[in-house]
């Protein structure tokens, strides 16, 4: 049942994708140049030795990448994964279940990106900061990209808390510490390096440890104008793994359609936020215990710079 679970997904996947790209084959209006300008919107003298579009958009598939929003640019995006496969036909080979979670991510300058989302896993609710640090510039210049993701994470589930004892909300909450390193080697390939530290308030085991050291690798490669092949792995030191927990492997397509990006992925990883894929991910890539998922995001200007007008960014 789990191997014909196995190819019914995978069927569906790329049947997906085959669908989305050849319905966007009758838009004649090529409009992925617009897409990129609202990730990274400065004038063209201000960035034309600046390295651009090392991945498609600000996720890899549920880990951040090293992209920005523009200033004054309003990312509204869903998350979507639905049950493991390896439920099987009774529960549709897990489309019958889903996580879901709705976000607003939004560039208050070129370098500070803020966003919001609340999440079914958990009942969560998620917030962070990205800080871009250090920019990739081209002809010999800076070798790489940083940046800096700060994130808190709050559980709001209810929780049966035994007579006589109090549960803090504090107990509810988890930080999340991140430095994102990425190269654009050429127009076709883009790596990053995903430090991350992790610390929950509260752990569900007295040998577990409140903080999580972790190490990310992700990556874009593309295929064709529309098509970008992704991919993201979280390696955690069994020092620091929680009970049970198993490292998060995600792979991706990337498409773009003009002002939408659909991002279609496999993955392990029930949650979305770096707390549940990096942290309470449990499920086995090689039993069967396989997500099928996708994001959509959609972006609006909702502050035009003045000095926008004459640029113009190519998204490869």
């Amino acid at each position: 049942m789990i191997q014909k679970g196995k190819i019914f997904l995978l069927s569906l996947f790329f049947q997906s994708c085959f669908f989305i790209v050849s319905a966007q084959e009758t838009d004649t209006t090529d409009s992925s140049d617009d897409l990129m300008a609202l990730l990274d919107q400065e004038p063209v003298s201000k960035t034309k030795d600046i390295t651009i579009a090392t991945f498609k958009t600000t996720r890899i598939a549920n880990a951040h990448s090293i992209e920005n929003l523009g200033k004054g640019v309003l990312d509204f995006r869903v998350n979507h994964r639905f049950g493991s496969m390896s439920e099987g036909l009774k529960e549709f080979f897990g489309l019958d279940n889903a996580t879901t979670r709705i976000g607003f991510d939004y560039g208050i300058t070129n370098w500070l990106m803020v966003g919001f989302g609340r999440s079914s896993f958990m009942k969560e609710y998620d917030g962070f900061l990205k800080l871009r640090l250090l920019r990739q510039r081209n002809n010999g210049g800076t070798p790489i990209s940083i940046s800096y993701l700060g994130a808190i994470s709050i559980h709001s589930m209810d929780v049966t808390v035994p007579v006589g004892k109090e549960y803090y909300f504090s107990n509810r909450l988890a930080y999340i510490n991140q430095v994102l390193i990425a190269r654009k080697f050429n127009s076709w390939l883009s790596l990053q390096v995903m430090p991350t530290h992790i610390h929950y308030n509260l752990v569900d085991y007295r040998s577990e440890k409140n903080d999580l050291f972790a190490i990310g690798l992700g990556g874009r490669l593309k295929l064709s104008k529309r098509l970008a092949l992704t991919g993201e792995y979280y390696f955690v030191p069994d020092a620091y793994k929680r009970v049970a927990s198993q490292n998060s492997l995600t792979i991706g397509l990337d498409i773009e359609t003009g002002g939408h990006i659909f991002q279609l992925m496999l993955s392990n990883a029930t949650g979305v936020s770096e707390r549940a894929v990096i942290g309470q991910t449990t499920n086995q890539w090689e039993k069967g215990h396989i997500h099928f998922g996708f994001n959509i995001s959609r972006v609006f200007t909702i502050i035009r710079p003045k000095d926008f007008e004459a640029s113009r960014n190519k998204i490869w």
